[in-house]
């Protein structure tokens, strides 16, 4: 025997026969409800997804699933090295494979070169640039009035 039941239309639980109400909206549409509490809650236009005890918060919230399904496989990524402009894959393998002491040495020796250049500055020597380079002195102010920068009011 199959008994004809009706889903509620806030909690989507069974309304058997007998019990329930069926609602009639204005738009003329016909909505069952299992219980005064459901018809209430549809009374005061409470979304049903938002009340925990329904069947669509569970839904939405991931509830009840009994099909576990299996992860998905995550693909790691390969680590690639290319060439930086300017510097060959061979020269950046090279100081990688090179010593820390060993490029200390040469940031030392670069250091003490800048100093040099700079006390030759301070004695009155003209400072020479570095070869293959075309460094020009710009004066970073050209004059003007104070604040206003040169207008007159």
């Amino acid at each position: 025997m199959v008994i004809a039941t009706e889903l509620c239309a806030l909690s989507e639980y069974r309304i058997y026969p007998g019990n329930g109400k069926l609602m009639i909206r204005r738009d003329g549409k016909p909505i069952w409800l299992g219980t005064s509490k459901a018809h209430s809650l549809t009374l005061q236009r409470k979304k049903a997804a938002k009340l925990v005890w329904t069947q669509a918060w569970r839904r939405l919230h991931k509830k009840g699933i009994t099909e576990t399904t299996a992860k998905k496989r995550t693909r790691r990524t390969n680590k690639v090295q290319r060439a930086v402009v300017g510097a060959s894959l061979d020269d950046i393998k090279k100081k990688a494979a090179e010593k820390s002491g060993f490029r200390s040495q040469q940031r030392e020796a670069a250091l003490k070169e800048v100093k040099a250049r700079k006390t030759t500055a301070k004695k009155g020597g003209k400072v020479q640039a570095p070869k293959g380079s075309t460094f020009q002195k710009v004066p970073k102010h050209m004059g003007g009035k104070g604040k206003r920068g040169g207008t007159q009011r």
